[in-house]
């Protein structure tokens, strides 16, 4: 879950990004830009389920799985109107997305859950977090995973990123 404090350290951060141009609103969208992330994150995303399937490496199914939801990310990102630089990308766009992703997405659940709206107003916000936040705990996770832990443990985390980057997905797509 997001707490209040890192919300506050992303809004801050941002700002900072804005100001130092590592991201910036695009002026114009340009399709094949967008179409790159698309392709990126869904090949990502595909090579995740096949090394899965085929029980090979849990170190790669995790990188891989990161990245499809980074590229998810910036696809989001990119559609509603801000391009990340190439510069502490990965950080900026964490944090980008805390700022202008986490209440679209929240609006865009609400629209799946009009029905029961206050029990969905508790669900929501618990699951737009735990999106949002999901990508800083695969950013984590793939720089420990990559260098500090025994392959019985790289397998259980192999299948939560792989799991976590398809609900990712699911919802970024939402947005475009």
């Amino acid at each position: 879950m997001l707490d209040e404090e890192r919300i506050k350290e992303a809004e801050k951060n941002v700002r900072g990004y804005i100001e130092d141009n590592l991201i910036w609103k695009r002026e114009v969208l340009k399709k094949e830009i967008l179409g790159t992330y698309k392709r990126n994150y869904k090949e990502s995303v595909d090579l995740a389920k096949k090394l899965f399937d085929e029980g090979l490496s849990n170190l790669w199914i995790v990188v891989i799985s990161y990245y499809s939801m980074y590229y998810a990310a910036n696809a989001a990102l990119y559609k509603i109107g801000y391009k990340v630089g190439s510069k502490v990308s990965h950080k900026v766009t964490s944090d980008a997305l805390i700022v202008f992703v986490r209440n679209k997405l929240k609006k865009s659940l609400l629209e799946d859950y009009e029905e029961a709206k206050e029990e969905a107003l508790d669900i929501i916000g618990r699951k737009t977090d735990e999106i949002i936040s999901s990508f800083d705990k695969e950013m984590e996770k793939r720089s420990v995973f990559q260098y500090e832990t025994t392959e019985e443990i790289k397998k259980a985390k192999a299948k939560t990123s792989y799991e976590r980057a398809k609900k990712f997905i699911f919802e970024m797509e939402k947005l475009f």
